[in-house]
């Protein structure tokens, strides 16, 4: 604090220095004061005033300007917010029906494909079922054709060892009998 008072004494030194009356010559309290006034007249008389004070108003409306440009630029871009949010909720919207959609497709895929897995089992016991039937009445076809053909042999055993020459002739002779009046 005692080196800044020592500083303020001796920068104050020169103005002390004035001696003597106020309006004279000498004292350059009263020279400095006709510097000053005169300065001012001359920035009155050259219209400096007038000329910073329209300086500073087409500042101002320059600023003014940039405010209301900056204002317009800030409502635009609000619009353009606003318009970019609907857009992005409407593309929101669509992808959710996309996906639903998606999603309702894929359960309908999944049911026809378990309807057509569903029919392909249902075919192919069917297809099971004919070919055990085939398989059977094959079978019993083959059963039956073998049976004739022992029964045949058995037959023909039984009436080999039984029927004479003569009844056969008999046979024979009938059995044309019948085929001539089937024929005619």
């Amino acid at each position: 604090m005692k080196k800044l008072a020592t500083l303020f004494i001796i920068t104050a030194t020169p103005a002390l220095a004035a001696s003597g009356p106020f309006f004279s010559m000498k004292n350059t309290d009263f020279i400095v004061l006709i510097g000053f006034i005169l300065f001012v007249a001359l920035l009155v008389y050259l219209k400096v005033p007038g000329l910073v004070g329209g300086m500073l108003d087409k500042r101002a409306e320059g600023i003014k300007s940039e405010l209301n440009e900056a204002k317009a630029l800030h409502e635009e871009a609000q619009i353009l917010l606003a318009s970019y949010e609907r857009k992005q909720k409407e593309v929101q919207e669509q992808a959710d029906r996309i996906v639903e959609a998606a999603k309702t497709e894929a359960q309908n895929a999944a049911n026809e494909a378990k309807e057509d897995l569903k029919e392909s089992i249902a075919r192919r016991l069917a297809a099971a079922d004919d070919q055990i039937a085939s398989a059977q009445d094959a079978a019993i076809k083959e059963v039956r054709d073998t049976a004739i053909v022992v029964a045949v042999a058995a037959a023909n055993d039984v009436i080999a060892s039984k029927l004479t020459a003569a009844d056969g002739n008999a046979l024979i002779e009938d059995a044309i009998k019948d085929v001539a009046a089937k024929l005619h």
